[in-house]
């Protein structure tokens, strides 16, 4: 048996995503779609296959020459496309006098080809054609014997049978080629000559089997989602368990998020959305950096399975109580110490240990944490989403330089670096019977240390006292002095400025979330970063940053005239009345 597999096509219903890699390299849980069919094609006895190609046709002429096939795989360049039929016929050269086998590139099957070649052998008819029963593509007609009997219903007349979907897998004789004229033609139409001709066409319908059509974005995504699911739970046979999906609340990313449940099991599923371009990617950021640290012994979730191309990633499932919670539920500020110092010691581990054989190309954004990403990322983020973007202010281009610029000098001049998580708040640190866990760390980078620690004690979800918060940094700095040789002023240096940068950072993703995205749920934690970022601001003297100093105590004296319960509403009207810019 020889095979053709037909992946020329122009790749438009999966536009954006096929502008740069071809439909028939879109992973499923990280393998090619044209390697699955391949594979598939060589256990079951083929000895060749030719594909064709069209769009990006050099990307699947070079994956096919860099990979090592059991049997010989070729390609076929159509300068101009030819159609499902001139496909065939333009590779007739390649066929021999024995029937051959023809499959779609943009299916995901189980379906068993061996077989499928077996049934057609037997049955003696010149072309066998495998269906499927999918309501958004039946249009094939079947009669109660098992023979086609037209490709709508028009053309089934008043013969009894049933409409099923052509799954783009066919057996032909040789004879069949006699039927397709030379250039561009439909397999359809040179099934509709043998029809016509009175020759039987054999309809095999995989009613076991999986096949999914993948020519959409939707489609693909939740192929591939079934796909992972099986893997992950371990199935024997598709169909002998179910898997159950919850949808999550997320966070401020566009990711979705989702429990699968099977079988008193469950797993974490992580949509990132499809991923375009040859860079790194946030699910292979979230792969790659999880995968580290986990394998460091850092209480991160465990990654069962990835697909960087797809942008899922199942992993392991640590429960709902998030650290927010747990403060919110504590007894008294000892109890909520008590925690924030477990997390602490679990946070050292992630700066120490991750940092050991951490490699910067598994980053997605930056590498480091460096200036330009702290004048950008963090003070031109507040610049431009919170006081332009949600407050309406108008501001120069350079408003708030000088004081943007001591802010990163002084981060990262007094840093103490290893690897940094760069989002350390109560929602991305989970609660578990085996102690804290950190969540969300695809955005991790070598950076100052002091950034996490501010982001953790500082974050508006919970509040901390300041005085706790005070603590709490100083324990930390002890602890770091006797593990790794500090130099505690600096430390604290460096933690003051980056309790700056993290706060500019919080209150413009608020304003971004609320404003543009319209997640309204951010909005009432935006007084109380404005209250933080004025403790912070004034710590070392308002001299020290006297433009945002001015600007953080009118946004405070606007909240503190208002009464209680009244404070978004005053920022809503700074917001609301202040000149367009």
């Amino acid at each position: 048996m020889k095979a053709l597999v037909l992946a020329a096509g122009y790749g438009t219903r999966l536009l954006p995503y096929t502008r740069t890699v071809p439909k028939p390299l879109f992973t499923v849980a990280g393998e090619p779609l044209i390697e699955i069919l391949i594979r598939r094609l060589a256990a079951a006895g083929c000895e060749a296959v030719v594909v064709n190609t069209h769009h990006l046709h050099e990307k699947i002429a070079a994956f096919i020459s860099e990979r090592r096939f059991p049997i010989p795989v070729t390609t076929r360049f159509e300068p101009q496309i030819l159609g499902t039929g001139g496909a065939i016929r333009n590779v007739a050269d390649f066929w021999d006098r024995r029937p051959f086998m023809v499959v779609n590139s943009d299916i995901l099957t189980d379906i068993d080809f061996g077989e499928v070649y077996r049934r057609h052998l037997a049955a003696k008819d010149p072309a066998t054609l495998v269906l499927y029963d999918d309501p958004a593509f039946n249009t094939v007609m079947l009669s109660t014997e098992g023979r086609i009997t037209g490709f709508d219903e028009s053309e089934a007349g008043a013969m009894p049978g049933r409409r099923l979907t052509f799954s783009g897998i066919q057996v032909l004789n040789p004879e069949v080629i006699d039927y397709i004229p030379k250039g561009f033609s439909s397999s359809i139409d040179a099934y509709r000559r043998l029809l016509s001709a009175d020759k039987s066409i054999l309809g095999l319908v995989a009613s076991e089997a999986r096949w999914s059509d993948l020519g959409t974005p939707e489609r693909y995504r939740e192929a591939c989602i079934e796909v992972m699911a099986e893997k992950v739970f371990g199935f024997e046979k598709r169909g002998r368990d179910t898997v159950r999906r919850h949808p999550l609340s997320g966070d401020g990313s566009d990711r979705r998020w989702y429990r699968l449940v099977s079988g008193g099991r469950s797993m974490i599923l992580a949509d990132h959305g499809i991923h375009v371009g040859s860079a790194q990617g946030e699910a292979g950021a979230f792969e790659d950096i999880g995968r580290h640290l986990h394998g460091k012994g850092v209480a991160v979730p465990r990654i069962q399975l990835a697909d960087r191309f797809s942008g899922l990633v199942l992993l392991e499932d640590l429960g709902d109580r998030h650290l927010q919670d747990a403060v919110l539920e504590a007894a008294d500020t000892s109890v909520v110490a008590d925690l924030y110092r477990q997390v602490i010691d679990r946070l050292i581990s992630l700066w120490l240990e991750g940092k050991e054989g951490f490699d910067p190309s598994w980053t997605w954004q930056t590498e480091r944490y460096d200036r330009e990403m702290i004048l950008k990322a963090e003070c031109g983020y507040f610049r431009d989403a919170f006081l332009r973007g949600y407050l309406a202010m108008s501001l120069s281009g350079d408003a708030f330089r000088d004081d943007f610029e001591r802010i990163a000098e002084g981060a990262l001049n007094y840093g103490v670096t290893a690897f940094m998580h760069r989002d350390m708040q109560s929602r991305n640190i989970m609660m578990t019977d085996r102690g804290p866990h950190f969540i969300d760390f695809q955005g991790g980078r070598f950076g100052p240390i002091q950034y996490d620690l501010a982001a953790l004690l500082i974050d508006p979800y919970v509040a901390l006292p300041e005085a706790l918060q005070e603590r709490l940094m100083a324990e930390c700095a002890d602890r770091l002095e006797g593990m790794i040789g500090i130099d505690r002023r600096d430390f604290v240096t460096g933690y003051r400025h980056c309790c700056i940068a993290r706060n500019l950072q919080m209150l413009g993703a608020f304003g971004f979330l609320t404003r543009v995205k319209r997640k309204k749920g951010f909005e009432p934690y935006i007084p109380r970063a404005i209250q933080t970022l004025w403790q912070n601001l004034t710590k070392g003297g308002v001299g020290e940053f006297p433009e945002l100093s001015a600007l953080a105590l009118d946004l405070k004296r606007r909240m503190d005239g208002e009464p209680r319960g009244g404070r978004e509403r005053e920022i809503l009207s700074r917001r609301n009345s202040g000149p367009e810019g």
